[in-house]
């Protein structure tokens, strides 16, 4: 039985760190990717005519 749980366990760790390590790189494209826009609408601004 113990033996059992020791592999859940490995398994469940295998598979948190990776979906830690997924979102941290989902999670800088993200802001990489709105800092970039941002700074594309900020550039365009001064084109905007009202």
């Amino acid at each position: 039985m113990d033996e059992h749980v020791y592999k859940v366990m490995r398994g469940t760790g295998g598979w948190s760190i990776g979906l830690g390590v997924a979102a941290i790189v989902l999670g800088l494209a993200g802001g990489i990717l709105m800092i970039i826009s941002g700074a594309k609408l900020l550039g365009e601004k001064s084109k905007l005519m009202f």
